[in-house]
């Protein structure tokens, strides 16, 4: 941490999501220290300094979970020695068990405070956990609208059934880690292939039709693309189409996904 020894203020939080109320504090200071869970993630570790324009400093929670509310700060202000100013949100929370809350950090700390109070955009409380509950329900316009941007996840390419190309249409088959990831069906999609975007329709749930197995595979609308170099592509999601469903043969199969095709069009072409 010492090239943060001139910072004069910072925001905590673990800041899953970086969505419009994590942007009210994080406006509000120098550096962003990020509380480092592991698991459940709407932006997995690295990636939230993706969508932060300001450095990021990283508190592993399973290092400082055992700390008390004045060890925590103390630890602060030995990692940024001329730290002023602590930016939290209204439920933040500190210390062993969560035992100290945001106004226990103001008498505390012998700097100033900023207590930023609840975000709500069209009457809904902006909050990790509820982005969350939106995602598994299907309500992709609403989780994005409290996230500010799309819904994106992050997956390396790996070897599919090979049914697609030759009987339905080609696909890419992604492997996904560390993300939340939606309610099983289709969806209409931005595919991102070496820094170039795609409109596209993708899936994912189990193959009840075939050999129902987990997938998450994304088809490039209007483009032929048979080999794929990057070792990562990322997804963006815009609206969920359909339910995940079983079809009693391929061709059935092949006209929904056709449908599907057309009706992600649709929307992807309503939201630009």
């Amino acid at each position: 941490m010492s090239s943060f020894s001139n910072t004069k203020s910072i925001t905590i939080g673990s800041f899953d999501g970086i969505h419009l109320a994590h942007k009210r504090l994080i406006d509000q200071a120098d550096i962003v220290v990020v509380i480092e869970r592991g698991y459940g993630y709407l932006t997995p570790g690295y990636r939230r300094s993706i969508y932060i324009d300001k450095p990021c400093a990283f508190y592993l929670f399973e290092h400082i979970k055992s700390l008390s509310p004045m060890e925590f700060i103390s630890q602060l202000k030995g990692d940024f020695p001329n730290l002023q100013k602590i930016v939290v949100g209204y439920d933040f929370h500190f210390g062993a068990n969560k035992s100290a809350d945001a106004n226990r950090l103001r008498e505390l700390f012998d700097g100033e405070v900023v207590i930023v109070d609840e975000v709500l955009r069209d009457d809904i409380s902006v909050h990790s956990r509820t982005i969350k509950r939106y995602l598994e329900s299907g309500e992709i316009e609403i989780a994005n609208k409290l996230l500010d941007r799309g819904y994106t996840i992050e997956g390396k390419v790996v070897a599919g059934q090979g049914i697609g190309k030759k009987e339905l249409l080609p696909t890419l088959n992604l492997s996904i880690s560390d993300y939340l990831l939606p309610l099983d069906g289709v969806y209409a999609t931005k595919t991102t292939i070496s820094d170039e975007s795609f409109d596209s329709v993708t899936f994912l749930g189990h193959r009840e039709s075939t050999d129902g197995t987990y997938a998450v595979e994304t088809h490039i609308l209007d483009r032929d693309i048979d080999t794929v170099t990057s070792d990562k592509i990322a997804i963006e999601f815009i609206s969920h189409i359909r339910e995940n469903r079983r079809f009693e043969n391929l061709s059935l199969l092949k006209d929904a996904i056709l449908s599907d095709i057309e009706r992600a069009k649709e929307v992807i072409d309503a939201k630009r």
